[in-house]
């Protein structure tokens, strides 16, 4: 079976909450799946205060929404240009969406 690849898309504060928990239920049961949540919109706010690294290793930050709400993220986590490009870009390659 192929490795599951996904997107947990987090635009708001409860969205992030229940990606964080989305993320980790996968993981318990697959441990070697690749799992992205990608944030932005108000999401942005809260992703910018977490503290956990296996989740900071998985996040994907919009910097337009970083931007806008003069924000920066921690060190190390992944930024991208724009949360609706890079979604679209990694379904391109075969990636399964998840609205949380």
């Amino acid at each position: 079976m192929a490795v599951t690849q996904l997107l947990i898309h987090a635009p708001t504060v409860d969205a992030l909450k229940r990606a964080q928990n989305n993320a980790r239920n996968l993981l318990k049961l697959e441990s070697d799946a690749q799992v992205e949540i990608v944030v932005n919109g108000p999401a942005a706010a809260l992703a910018v205060t977490l503290t956990d690294e296996d989740i900071l290793s998985r996040l994907v930050i919009c910097r337009n929404s970083l931007q806008a709400q003069s924000l920066s993220a921690q060190e190390g986590v992944q930024q991208v240009d724009a949360a609706v490009q890079y979604l679209a870009h990694q379904q391109a390659k075969g990636w399964a969406y998840l609205r949380a």
